[in-house]
């Protein structure tokens, strides 16, 4: 049998642009109200897909959600047909217009969190839409991509899907942005690290002061009892509240991992070494040991970690068994950086090669090549019966870039 992980990318949208609408997403918010180009964002999105299927890659891509949402403008008293409703929203309640015209489902790390079948009490692979609470324009996203999932993985004999969580700040979810999982084989049961930035029920823990923390650990506990996954394959692990305050929105911009490896900045974690140690410990009945590279702020500073997306690169395992970053050109430009990536390499580690793309479009926005995938550990079975239309290749690739090229808009500006 098989085993291997799909990354399923959305693709980016027709509205792509920037409205800075993300509080505590530093390059959202630095880059409100320039123009972006949703051509070139889409075309960046879909290169990168066709590249990664190209390296042997089984590559998935998800249809972006409609927009704007003119469904949502109806619910909060906006009359007439469709261009009224957009006019009337866009003069009457600029700010709530943006946020129904904006393309962040193209950000599929913030889908859901998906455990594999090999963790789950029931054999099925488990999906969990995330509610998105804590942003409004990111709130209107659940529904649809549940309804996009069941869509994709229509088959209950091998996939369950949950609702998601309650639409309140004590369930705050984001999905696989905070969520790892390590395993020596994606087909063997695995440990799933549940990263959160604070308790909802309990003020006195550590929290941020200056950015929302986006997940709350009592929807990692939530999404861990849904999935039917047993405590002594999970760990649950708190942001540095301080890192979260310097931008750090999501765990996926400060640390990345793959089967036996973490590359995570010194600064990430709170209580690090404890919750290491009860990492290690839980995944030590696997025959592969864990690689824990920490990045020193010595080495790259979490302004430049942040600025360049060092966290937010996938790391991927080829065919050959040999692992890959896959990280944006902004690392490459970026001399601290690179230099460092050029030196794990040749560290005693899984990862043997940097593959560098082109993603700026998403990259101002604040989503890099890791914001922009789903991760689903499949058995051949389980991929046999995955909606065949989603999955990358030369004919899907040139039948999207056509419609991209034909329809989506070069230049948009927020004023558009």
């Amino acid at each position: 049998m098989l085993n291997k992980e799909v990354n399923f990318d959305g693709l980016v949208g027709p509205t792509h642009n920037y409205a800075g609408l993300s509080f505590g997403n530093v390059a959202s918010y630095n880059n409100a109200n320039a123009k972006s180009s949703p051509r070139q964002a889409a075309l960046q999105g879909l290169q990168k897909m066709k590249s990664l299927a190209d390296l042997g890659m089984t590559q998935g891509v998800l249809a972006p959600q409609e927009r704007p949402d003119v469904y949502t403008l109806r619910k909060l008293g906006f009359t007439g047909n469709d261009a009224q409703v957009l006019e009337k929203a866009a003069s009457q309640a600029p700010e709530i217009h943006l946020a129904c015209c904006s393309a962040s489902s193209m950000w599929t790390a913030n889908a859901a969190t998906i455990s594999p079948s090999a963790d789950t009490i029931d054999g099925r692979v488990h999906f969990t839409p995330a509610n998105l609470t804590n942003k409004f324009h990111r709130s209107l996203e659940p529904v649809v991509t549940g309804r996009i999932l069941r869509a994709t993985f229509d088959n209950s004999k091998y996939f369950a899907h949950h609702e998601h969580l309650p639409d309140n700040e004590h369930f705050a979810d984001e999905g696989a942005a905070n969520h790892t999982r390590f395993c020596h084989d994606y087909g063997a049961a695995g440990v799933e690290m549940f990263v959160y930035g604070r308790y909802a029920f309990d003020v006195s823990k550590p929290a941020p002061v200056k950015y929302p923390a986006r997940q709350t650990f009592e929807s990692c506990q939530a999404i861990a009892r849904l999935h039917g996954l047993q405590d002594e394959n999970v760990v649950y692990m708190q942001q540095n509240p301080h890192i979260i305050d310097q931008g750090v929105f999501h765990n996926d911009v400060i640390s990345v991992g793959n089967q036996n490896v973490l590359l995570y900045h010194e600064q990430a974690f709170f209580d690090t070494k404890n919750k290491l140690a009860e990492l290690e410990r839980k995944f030590a009945n696997a025959h592969k040991s864990l690689h824990f590279i920490e990045v020193p702020t010595e080495r790259v500073s979490v302004k430049d970690a942040v600025g360049t997306y060092l966290f937010n690169t996938q790391i991927i395992t080829l065919p050959s068994g040999d692992m890959v970053i896959i990280a944006p050109t902004e690392c490459q430009e970026n001399a601290e950086v690179s230099a460092y990536l050029a030196d794990v390499v040749t560290m005693n580690t899984p990862i043997k090669q940097i593959h560098y793309f082109d993603v700026k479009q998403s990259m101002r926005n604040g989503g890099g090549p890791a914001c922009l995938r789903l991760r689903v550990a499949l058995t051949d079975s389980e991929l046999q019966v995955v909606n065949p239309s989603t999955l990358m290749n030369a004919t899907l690739f040139e039948t999207l870039c056509h419609w991209v090229n034909k329809h989506y808009r070069d230049e948009l500006h927020v004023s558009d």
